[in-house]
């Protein structure tokens, strides 16, 4: 789907894939443990995974069923139970929550009558239905559980209960270190993406003087090297609030790593393997992301770097949806959809570098930048101010790119994601970036 797409029949199919999708992907994350395993809670920054399957139904409801088909409420008493904003995580287990077996029929019948609204309802006529946005919304929203969801996965204790296939193995990549982005204007944001939420939104011109970025993001081997260097016990590597978080929790290695027998080993979905050394580095947090930086000289990307590096096409001075282009994303050009539960090796996806030459900008983890979670010049809220407008200006640091876990739907060039510098379970990593000096600007 382009990003100016305005063919009715095709974003309803469009819109119609990326539910189904969507709803296939939380079958799976609800259906491969027991029952206990979906109503426990499994760390405190999680809601139970039961929370999360009725919740992305009473959105679902509230939205499609409530909002576009102006329809009466189906269980208006458990509005407050799903509202992520009057209860946080900590609490949710102790509400009177749906049981798994009435939220997958609670969900399903939601679903139901959704999909008879989505091929009655005009895509035309209010900011709601135009181009599909609320079914492209409801589908960006239940993807970004799944996401959560599969963080919980990852989380839990005891057996494995996912598998995918791993990525294609990737030949050692050969390409340059990092590089050279040039200085001067692009488009940042969008205003025609048709799905695209209100923090994307609008587009507008930004000036950013030229940079080298890392080519690929910094792997298990890069981040090892940090490590061995004494990187955890170095205080001037880190930001204040950063040195005090790993001298208060004793870090010493990326979340879920462990030392034994001379190697670094690391739990994965329920297994313990070797620290992969090609992939990117996985599970850290913005604090441990700008200590390495500042370790090897070098600095996070702000968040219009990031999206220059990526969108930017040099040779016809258009700021595209994608590194590769316009096209969708595919299973050549990005590890995305949890098709497989983990990175691809660094410099892997060749088809999705973008025209400077950077790898696996979108997919595989997400990425920290340097900047602030902030709005952009002319942003309005829409349609509710709580998906962005209340974290604005709080304690956010932007993460770009999308990660493995992440859908299509849910991930492009535009996409902005955002969490507490000290989070360290949700799928993020980084790379680098420098000025280029004045005889490098060339």
């Amino acid at each position: 789907m382009t990003g100016t797409v305005s063919d009715p029949d095709a974003l309803r199919q469009r819109a119609l894939a990326a539910l189904l999708a969507a709803r296939d992907r939380t079958s799976l994350l609800t259906t491969c443990v027991e029952e206990p395993e979906l109503t426990a809670q499994h760390s405190p920054l999680m809601s139970p995974l039961v929370w999360d399957l009725a919740h992305i139904g009473n959105q679902e409801e509230m939205w499609l069923l409530r909002a576009v088909a102006g329809r009466d409420a189906m269980r208006p008493e458990i509005d407050g139970l799903y509202d992520a904003f009057e209860h946080p995580r900590s609490e949710r287990p102790s509400l009177p929550l749906l049981a798994p077996a009435e939220a997958r029929r609670y969900a399903a019948e939601v679903r139901g009558r959704a999909l008879d609204v989505l091929e009655s309802t005009p895509f035309r006529g209010s900011p709601l239905t135009d181009a599909g946005f609320a079914f492209g919304m409801i589908a960006q929203h239940e993807q970004q559980h799944d996401e959560t969801m599969l963080i919980t996965h990852q989380l839990r204790t005891g057996p494995t209960a996912l598998t995918a296939p791993d990525p294609a193995p990737a030949p050692p990549f050969k390409g340059p270190a990092e590089v050279l982005v040039p200085g001067g204007p692009f488009t940042m944001g969008t205003s025609t993406e048709p799905w695209a939420l209100d923090n994307e939104r609008p587009a507008h011109h930004r000036l950013v003087p030229p940079f080298f970025i890392d080519t690929t993001p910094v792997t298990n081997a890069d981040y090892q090297r940090f490590i061995a260097d004494g990187g955890y016990e170095e205080q001037r590597w880190w930001a204040p609030a950063g040195w005090d978080m790993v001298r208060g929790n004793g870090l010493s290695a990326p979340l879920f790593w462990r030392r034994e027998g001379g190697q670094w080993l690391r739990r994965h979905f329920g297994t313990v393997e070797a620290v992969p050394p090609d992939e990117p580095v996985l599970h850290v947090s913005w604090y441990e992301a700008d200590a390495y930086a500042r370790w090897a000289g070098r600095r996070l990307p702000s968040e219009e770097e990031w999206e220059k590096a990526t969108r930017h096409d040099p040779a016809t001075d258009r700021s595209m949806r994608y590194p590769w282009g316009d096209a969708d994303p595919t299973p050549e050009r990005a590890n995305l959809g949890q098709r497989h539960l983990r990175p691809a090796p660094a410099g892997s996806y060749p088809a999705g570098e973008s025209p400077l030459g950077v790898r696996q900008l979108i997919g595989d983890v997400w990425e920290w930048t340097s900047s602030d979670f902030l709005p952009y010049p002319g942003f309005a809220p829409f349609p509710y101010r709580e998906y962005s407008d209340v974290f604005f200006g709080g304690d956010y640091k932007v993460l770009r790119g999308g990660a493995f876990s992440v859908d299509e739907v849910a991930c492009r060039g535009t996409f902005r994601n955002w969490d507490h510098p000290i989070r360290r379970q949700i799928f993020s990593g980084f790379r680098t970036v420098r000025d280029a000096g004045p005889t490098e600007a060339v």
